[in-house]
């Protein structure tokens, strides 16, 4: 299966019409311009961090950014996108619950397991990454929480 390389062209675009050179654009992303190349490429994927500098950069958005390097998390932003199989059955599918290397690896807790068979129930198969995605989202500090101190 080809895979598309949908951010490598937007990064590629962006920067030709903002008349930057790799060398330029790696400058303002604060990376290497061996990694402009590689992101252009689709051989890298860029972090959370540099996803945020590409956006102040080039003028395009984080979500853009994130869906683009990440297409699988698509159901997951937009539940109207069909990357979520519905599924017609009454017991929730076992998937990664009970895969424990997988639950003990990403400290998934009694509580969060519990939600994703409540979602199941719901009708969504869910694959790993789409756990994951979830699991950041919703373990990430809100803006209005205090951070211990």
């Amino acid at each position: 299966m080809r895979r598309t390389n949908a951010l490598g062209r937007l990064i590629k675009q962006k920067r030709s019409e903002l008349g930057l050179t790799q060398r330029e654009l790696a400058r303002k992303l604060q990376v290497e311009a061996s990694h402009v190349a590689y992101l252009e490429s689709g051989k890298r994927k860029p972090s959370l961090t540099l996803m945020a500098r590409i956006e102040d950069a080039l003028g395009v958005s984080r979500q853009q950014i994130f869906l683009l390097s990440h297409p699988e998390a698509a159901a997951v932003v937009n539940p109207s996108d069909r990357a979520a199989v519905r599924i017609q059955q009454t017991k929730p599918p076992r998937g990664f619950i009970s895969d424990r290397a997988f639950v003990n690896r990403h400290r998934i807790t009694r509580r969060e397991i519990r939600a994703f068979k409540e979602l199941s129930l719901l009708g969504y198969v869910l694959s790993k990454h789409q756990v994951l995605a979830i699991l950041t989202m919703i373990r990430e500090p809100r803006e209005d929480q205090e951070t211990p101190r």
